[in-house]
C-alpha cells in the first residue's frame, strides 16, 4: 500500500489544517440552513471531493474511512425503509389512536405515552422514525384532544436524542460506536439499558414542572368510535429483525443483514399489495442523506489527520474510572454541540477506543443526551425544526436552551454514574 510522504502533499500542514476545518465547518453550516432546500449531500460531497483533490487527506485514508463506514451507512439506508415501510402500513397512525385513547383527554397522561411511545419507536426503529414520523403523529393526537402540542412535540425531539442511547440500531453514532466497542449486540444493549432508563427518567419529570402549565390546560376524550388497527404482520417482522440482530452479532454476521432481510419482507409484500413502488422504496432509504455521511466522514479525519486528533488527545483521560467516564461524557457533549454530534463521534472514537469499551460507551452518552442542549448539537433536531415550521409552528430559542440546560446535566449525568455501575456489574 502506498505510504504518503511530506513531498506527496499538494498544501503543507498548515494549510491543510485550515481548509479541512474550514470545509467542515461550510458542510456543517450547510447541513443546518440547507440553502434553497438543497440536499446536505450538495456541499457534502465536494467538501469531500477537495480534501482528497489538494492532498489534506491521502487517497488511502480516505478509501480507509469509506470501508469503515460502508457497513453502517448500509445498515442505516436498511432501517431507513423499515421505518418507512411501517409507517405505510399504518404503524404509527396505530401509534398515534392508541395514546389518544389511552390519554382520555388528559394531557399529562398524553405526555406519559408519547414518552413512552417515542422511547422505543427511537430504540427500535431509530431517532430518525421519531423525528419525521412520530412528530406529525404527535401534532395531529394532540390536535384531536384539544391538547396544547409544545410538551409533547419538544419530547419528540428530546427522546430522539435521549432515548437513542439503548441498541446499536437506535443512531448512526451508535452504529459507529457499536462496530468500534467491540462489544457484542447483547452486552452493549446490556451495558446501555439503565443509562437509558435514568436519562429518560429525568427528562420526564423536568418536563412534567417545566410544562405544567400547558399539561393544566383543558382537553377532551376522543370520540369513542376509533379503534386503532395495530398491522401485526409489521409488527413481528420487526420483533424478528431485532432478534436478526442478535443472531447476527453472535454469530459474527454484520447486522445489517438483518435490516436488510426486514426491510425486503415488508417491501415485497407493501409492492404485492400496491401500497408503495420502486421509486418510493429507494427514496426511503434517504440516498443524498447516505451520501452525505460518507462526505462528512471523509472531511472530519481530513480534520484529525491534520492536527485535532492531537489536540483532543489531550483532553482525553485514560481509562474507565468514574471521573474518567464523566469527563469523556462531557468533553463529547460539548464538542457535539460545538461540530455537531456526527462528526464528534468520528473525531472521539479513535482516542476512546484504546481505554476500552467502557470509554467508547462514554462517549456515545455524551454525543447522544448532550446535543438537547442547542439546535446544531445533532442533525435530528435539525430535521425537527423543519417539521415543525410544517406545522406553522416554531421554537423559542430561550425556551428550548432553558429546557436544555435543565435535563442535559442531570440526565447525563445519572446516565455515566449509571453506566459506571453496569460496567462493575456486567464487565466491559
Amino acid at each position: 500500500m502506498h505510504t504518503e510522504r511530506p513531498e506527496d502533499r499538494i498544501l503543507n500542514t498548515a494549510l491543510a489544517e485550515a481548509l479541512s476545518a474550514v470545509l467542515l465547518l461550510l458542510v456543517l453550516a450547510c447541513a443546518v440552513v440547507r440553502p434553497w432546500g438543497l440536499p446536505e449531500a450538495v456541499v457534502a460531497v465536494p467538501a469531500a471531493g477537495l480534501v482528497i483533490v489538494t492532498g489534506a487527506i491521502s487517497l488511502d485514508h480516505a478509501q480507509a474511512e469509506a470501508e469503515r463506514l460502508g457497513p453502517v451507512i448500509g445498515f442505516l439506508a436498511a432501517v431507513l425503509v423499515l421505518a418507512q415501510l411501517c409507517d405505510d402500513d399504518g404503524l404509527f397512525r396505530a401509534c398515534g389512536a392508541w395514546m389518544a385513547r389511552s390519554a382520555a383527554g388528559r394531557p399529562r397522561r398524553l405526555l406519559v405515552q408519547v414518552f413512552v411511545v417515542a422511547s422505543v419507536i427511537t430504540a427500535v426503529l431509530s431517532l430518525d422514525a421519531t423525528v419525521v414520523l412520530l412528530t406529525p403523529v404527535v401534532f395531529a393526537t394532540a390536535a384531536r384532544l384539544g391538547a396544547r402540542p409544545k410538551p409533547h412535540v419538544y419530547a419528540c425531539t428530546h427522546l430522539s436524542n435521549t432515548a437513542s442511547v439503548l441498541l446499536p440500531v437506535s443512531n448512526l453514532t451508535n452504529l459507529l460506536a457499536f462496530a468500534a466497542s467491540g462489544l457484542a449486540f447483547t452486552r452493549f444493549a446490556a451495558l446501555m439499558a439503565l443509562p437509558w432508563l435514568a436519562a429518560i427518567g429525568v427528562e420526564y419529570l423536568v418536563f412534567r414542572r417545566f410544562f405544567g402549565t400547558d399539561l393544566d390546560a383543558g382537553a377532551q376524550a376522543p370520540p369513542g368510535d376509533e379503534v386503532p388497527q395495530v398491522p401485526v404482520f409489521t409488527v413481528v417482522i420487526v420483533a424478528c429483525t431485532l432478534g436478526g440482530f442478535v443472531l447476527a452479532s453472535a454469530a459474527g454476521v454484520n447486522p445489517a443483514w438483518a435490516a436488510a432481510a426486514g426491510a425486503v419482507v415488508l417491501a415485497v409484500r407493501a409492492l404485492a399489495r400496491g401500497r408503495t413502488t420502486p421509486g418510493a422504496v429507494l427514496r426511503s432509504a434517504g440516498v443524498p442523506f447516505l451520501l452525505f455521511v460518507l462526505a462528512l466522514g471523509i472531511v472530519v479525519r481530513a480534520v484529525v489527520d491534520n492536527g485535532l486528533a492531537d489536540s483532543l488527545g489531550q483532553l482525553v483521560p485514560d481509562g474507565t474510572g468514574l471521573p474518567s467516564l464523566f469527563a469523556l461524557a462531557g468533553l463529547a457533549a460539548v464538542l457535539a454541540n460545538v461540530i455537531n454530534n456526527l462528526p464528534a463521534v468520528l473525531v472521539l472514537l479513535p482516542l476512546a477506543v484504546p481505554a476500552g469499551s467502557g470509554a467508547v460507551l462514554a462517549v456515545l452518552l455524551g454525543v447522544n443526551i448532550g446535543p438537547n442542549l442547542t439546535y446544531a448539537g445533532s442533525l435530528a433536531t435539525l430535521l425537527w425544526r423543519r417539521i415543525l415550521r410544517e406545522h406553522d409552528t416554531d421554537v423559542d430559542l430561550g425556551e428550548f436552551t432553558r429546557i436544555g440546560l435543565l435535563t442535559v446535566p442531570a440526565a447525563l449525568a445519572l446516565a455515566v454514574l449509571a453506566l459506571w455501575a453496569g460496567l462493575q456489574v456486567v464487565g466491559a
